[in-house]
């Protein structure tokens, strides 16, 4: 991925170093090992999943940060930071354009980078949390360390990748914004558990194909994507898919407990992002197939 010497966003708050440190998990009522910890968080990382839920679900319990560990602070212009903040002002820009043409405003998010823990207006963040983003602040929140987790564990390399984590929460920004996430919260209220978590993969898709979108612009603009690029991005959605991490961890998959997609899905409607730039092609909620 092409992006050093592009503009650097202003709209990154560095916390690194305040929250005390990393994390570790206590499950009630058992434990799980350390493979399943990873796979929950790099989940979180990829598609601002939970990883606490995952893990009470596979435990059979509740799932609770049990310690908190000294955690490694990088420089602040370290290659990292320089990338995010790239990223960050690239989805500026391509947004920022892309409203435009809907006679409508964009707003800038924020994004903080943190160690350990942060508060948020969602509540307190945590390390195990993963990248997520938070509508009450229009703030997203990530620890860098969790990119290691994405190659270690599941070899999800490249810059493209770690910039799809990125533009995935900008996509959620972008449903705020456009008032999806507000008809999102109302339509869930209600709703059984198993409708819920049918609306919410919707929501999650959505953010895939709008981070498809931003790829297209972006590159059609800047030239930003090398060969490869975009197979990076593939796979990580193809690894980090409901129905994957199910099987790697539990050995068995149930659907009705998703609330991302399957990994079909997640490559499906990223690539018709990108291969669109439309918006309008991103509208998972009337899709009758996804």
């Amino acid at each position: 991925m092409k992006w050093e010497g592009n503009r650097e966003s202003e709209n990154v708050e560095d916390r690194r170093g305040e929250g005390g440190g990393g994390f570790g998990i206590g499950l009630g009522g058992g434990s799980l090992g350390i493979g399943t910890v990873v796979i929950a968080v790099v989940a979180g990382l990829l598609f601002g999943v939970n990883p606490l839920s995952i893990l009470s679900m596979l435990s059979g319990g509740s799932g609770q940060v049990a310690q908190v560990q000294p955690a490694h602070q990088p420089p602040a212009n370290d290659r990292s930071t320089h990338f995010v903040k790239t990223v960050l002002a690239d989805t500026e820009d391509t947004w920022t354009a892309l409203f435009r043409e809907r006679g409508a405003t964009y707003v800038d998010p924020h994004l903080v980078l943190f160690s350990g823990r942060t508060p948020t207006a969602c509540g307190m963040g945590v390390t195990a949390t993963g990248p997520f983003y938070c509508p009450g602040d229009q703030k997203i929140y990530i620890d860098l360390s969790f990119y290691r987790l994405m190659r270690e564990r599941f070899g999800v390399s490249g810059e493209f990748a770690q910039a799809y984590v990125i533009a995935h929460e900008v996509g959620h920004h972008v449903q705020n914004l456009m008032g999806i996430t507000e008809k999102f919260d109302n339509a869930r209220r209600g709703m059984s558990e198993r409708q819920a978590n049918a609306l919410s993969v919707r929501l999650e898709l959505q953010a895939d194909c709008f981070a498809g979108v931003w790829a297209n612009h972006a590159n059609q603009a800047r030239n930003i994507l090398e060969n490869g690029d975009v197979e990076t991005a593939l796979n990580a959605a193809s690894a980090i898919g409901d129905d994957a991490l199910q099987r790697q961890a539990r050995g068995e998959v149930v659907p009705d407990s998703f609330t991302h997609g399957t990994s079909a899905q997640r490559v499906r409607w990223f690539k018709r992002g990108i291969e669109t730039g439309k918006i309008s092609a991103c509208n998972t909620f009337q899709a009758r197939q996804l």
